[in-house]
């Protein structure tokens, strides 16, 4: 498709030179004005949350003391698992 593209563009070397310069800034100016500002909408970006319910920034709801608070949210996962050493291999 590039080898079609360049073979098509006219005046030589130094037209084809501009020629591909005009076709990538073109591109980029379509995606950049056109296409992200259609999707953006769609893409998660800006859904994050980085406040606690007591709205300090990394802080938690017990006063700092770096427990992690229990604020009600059930983990889908267990994580019991993950404080027990793996079994020693056999042998």
């Amino acid at each position: 498709m590039y080898a079609w593209i360049w073979r098509k563009l006219p005046l030589g070397l130094p037209g084809k030179l501009v020629g591909s310069l005009a076709l990538v800034a073109a591109t980029v100016a379509l995606l950049w004005y056109v296409v992200f500002p259609w999707a953006e909408p769609l893409l998660p970006f800006d859904d994050v949350q980085v406040t606690q319910d007591s709205g300090n920034p990394g802080g938690s709801d017990s006063g700092g003391t770096g427990d992690t608070p229990d604020n009600g949210h059930e983990l889908p996962y267990d994580t019991e698992q993950n404080n027990t050493p793996p079994p020693s291999p056999s042998r």
